[in-house]
């Protein structure tokens, strides 16, 4: 397998605190518990004590969960482990139509290799993977695009009449088995019947946007031995209502470290991920399944119409866990308390929205993971490949913009008898101008710049007459533009990268059997920070 390894800086759209976490992690340490190392978490992993009955309760229900989803038996065996005392490596992601962005199986893929890797090392770990179900913006995880013979197909369900609750809670419902068979057809004509069946058997009318996608992702994983883990489940909410009610006693104190921890960051040059203001607290209330803010004022609590004072609402946390959810800076310190996490697998925007939990966990846990960043791939298939040879191109020449890419491919487009032309023209002017830089220099030295400037319009006019006649080529032939489309769509999907826009499915299709193995390897704890440019078989 053919494979190139970039930094995270070399990639375009980078949060500037992620890559100063990675590269620089002392300039931002103030902001985070432990630095982004393996050996931080080995440390972290054998300090890290954890209540052996919230361990059982957590265990029992994800027992149940994964169960209902169809996992295998290695998940089984991981939840013994887990039970018994192994410590969590975890991940999350929305639970996005047929698997959403690809990234999703790299946060899961990094997830089970940095756990295989802890458990080799002595020390037990299981993967778990935070199904997003409680979030309620239908529309990040209705739609998904993939990648099918040089066209972005997108497949799309209509927004449903229970929009406005918990993603994880609304069905799929009739309209999913067109887009369903013809996925699924797709898949088959990569090579793939084992994929489309999966996507038969996990997305069912019948099935929840959650549901269905911990079907498949229990399908992908079973080898793996991935814990699914659904957040919506009413007993995990009575397992953190003690959380809950601290969060609310500790809201003042906490509100203005969340405050000041915006100004500090604003000072240092980073951006806030979540706008915290005066009236601000960490919990959403559920009224009849609408997720509604509750706010603060002058010891009072509001959301929606409803009101009451702290010891009223904390009343309430304590007989209805489940009407209450954790808002996007609190969702991972409740994760944490719920589970043994030595490190969480993250991307580049999350590990900069922990800057700011930092101050939740210090105050309400006393402790925190290590953020890893998850491995990053981008995937280059037998004709883009072929593509990139003959234009002399890079993926990083098609993610630097559209024009210039298109002036390199006319540059490379001429027919070859004009090319040799251009290039003896190029190497006959550079010869006779160094001759006449030495003569001239001779007679008079400050000329020496009026030369060097002379050759630099000679060789701009040379290659914009190159870029010219292969803008005619491709007039008299169509090439080139369908050869751009092919490329960008595959490699900078709608200007963005390839994991964060195109589902992997299709790709897994065509790799084949051993593709999700191949993947994991690379997305060990010695190759953090890094992104992958791979050939596909």
């Amino acid at each position: 397998m053919d494979c190139r390894a970039l930094t995270f800086h070399q990639l375009p759209h980078q949060p500037k605190l992620f890559v100063e976490y990675l590269e620089h992690f002392e300039n931002v340490k103030s902001f985070y518990f432990h630095p982004p190392t393996m050996s931080a978490v080995t440390r972290s992993a054998r300090k890290l004590d954890f209540p052996d009955d919230r361990r059982a309760e957590v265990t029992s229900i994800l027992r149940r969960q994964n169960s209902a989803l169809g996992a295998g038996a290695e998940t089984l065996a991981n939840l013994d482990r887990l039970e018994k005392g192994a410590i969590a490596v975890v991940s999350g992601q929305q639970v996005g139509l047929f698997s959403g962005p690809a990234y999703s199986v790299y946060k899961a893929l990094t997830a089970v290799q940095i756990a295989e890797e802890l458990t080799r090392g002595g020390i037990p770990a299981v993967p778990i993977f935070w199904m997003a179900t409680e979030d309620h913006d239908l529309d990040e995880v209705r739609h998904t695009t993939w990648f099918d013979r040089g066209k972005l197909v997108r497949f799309e369900l209509p927004v449903a009449a229970e929009s406005g609750r918990p993603v994880g809670r609304i069905s799929l419902g009739p309209q999913i088995e067109p887009l369903v068979q013809e996925a699924a057809e797709l898949l088959a004509n990569q090579g793939s019947d084992l994929l489309a069946q999966y996507l038969i058997e996990s997305y069912r009318p019948e099935e929840t946007y959650g549901g269905a996608f911990g079907k498949l992702f229990a399908r992908l994983f079973a080898q793996h031995g991935l814990i699914l883990m659904d957040p919506l489940d009413a007993g995990f909410h009575k397992v953190a209502a003690p959380l809950y009610q601290h969060a609310l006693a500790e809201r003042d104190v906490l509100n203005e470290k969340l405050l000041q921890r915006g100004k500090d960051l604003d000072r240092a040059g980073f951006d806030a991920q979540v706008k915290v203001t005066s009236r601000s607290t960490l919990l959403f209330y559920l009224a009849d399944g609408v997720r509604q803010v509750i706010t603060a004022s002058a010891g009072q609590f509001q959301a929606g119409e409803n009101t009451w004072s702290r010891d009223e609402l904390v009343h309430k946390t304590h007989t209805q866990p489940e009407s209450f959810s954790p808002n996007a800076l609190f969702r991972p310190v409740v994760q944490d308390y719920l589970l043994p996490t030595a490190a969480y697998i993250a991307g580049p925007a999350e590990i900069s929205y922990f800057a700011q939990s930092e101050v939740e966990y210090r105050h309400l846990l006393g402790r925190m993971p290590v953020m890893l960043p998850r491995a990053g791939f981008t995937l280059v298939d037998a004709k883009a490949k072929k593509l990139l040879r003959r234009y002399g191109l890079a993926v990083e020449d098609v993610w630097a913009g559209s024009q210039a890419m298109r002036h390199k491919m006319e540059g490379r487009s001429v027919p070859d008898s004009l090319a040799k032309n251009f290039d003896s023209t190029q190497e006959q002017f550079a010869k006779m101008l160094s001759q006449l830089e030495k003569r001239i220099e001779k007679l008079d030295p400050t000329l020496k710049g009026t030369v060097e400037r002379a050759r630099k319009r000679i060789e701009f006019h040379i290659e914009k007459l190159r870029r010219k006649a292969g803008r005619a080529q491709d007039q008299k032939s169509g090439l080139i533009a369908a050869h751009k489309q092919y490329l960008e769509s595959l490699l900078d999907p709608h200007k963005g990268l390839q994991e964060r826009d195109l589902c992997l499915l299709p790709f897994l299709a065509q790799w084949g059997a051993g593709g999700l193995s191949e993947l994991q390897k690379l997305s060990t704890g010695k190759k953090l920070g890094h992104h992958f440019v791979i050939q596909l078989p």
